[in-house]
C-alpha cells in the first residue's frame, strides 16, 4: 500500500507541476498591425496529500491541488522595443480604497475623540 501511495502522491505533484508551467504563465502571442502582443499572468498553486490508517486498520488517503490565477498584464513588442503594460484589476482597486477609507475613518474618529 506504501508504494501505491507513493505513486499517487507523485501523481498529484506531477499534476500540479503541470499546471503551474510557463505556458499558463505566458499566453500565447499574437501580431496584430506590426505589433505583437505576449499576455502574462500570475499563478499561484499547491498540492496536498497523505495517508493513514486507525487502530482497526482501517486505510484511507486523500489529497488535492488548487491553482489561482489572475492577468498580470502583458508584453508588447514595437518596432523592435518591448514594453510592460500592467493589467487594471478593478476589484483590487476597489478593496484597495476601501481599506484607505476606513482606515482614515477609524484614525479621524480617534483624533476627534482626544
Amino acid at each position: 500500500m506504501a508504494e501505491d501511495e507513493g505513486t499517487r502522491v507523485g501523481q498529484l505533484v506531477a499534476a500540479t507541476r503541470d499546471a503551474l508551467t510557463v505556458r499558463r504563465v505566458f499566453g500565447e502571442a499574437y501580431e496584430r498591425d506590426g505589433v505583437t502582443v505576449i499576455p502574462a499572468a500570475v499563478l499561484r498553486g499547491g498540492a496536498g496529500g497523505g495517508a493513514g490508517s486507525d487502530e482497526n486498520g482501517q486505510q484511507g488517503e486523500g489529497g488535492g491541488f488548487g491553482v489561482i490565477a489572475r492577468p498580470a498584464g502583458a508584453y508588447v513588442v514595437k518596432d523592435g522595443e518591448v514594453r510592460w503594460r500592467p493589467a487594471f484589476d478593478l476589484n483590487r482597486t476597489i478593496g484597495l480604497v476601501a481599506a484607505v477609507a476606513v482606515t482614515w475613518l477609524l484614525t479621524s474618529g480617534r483624533r476627534r475623540g482626544r
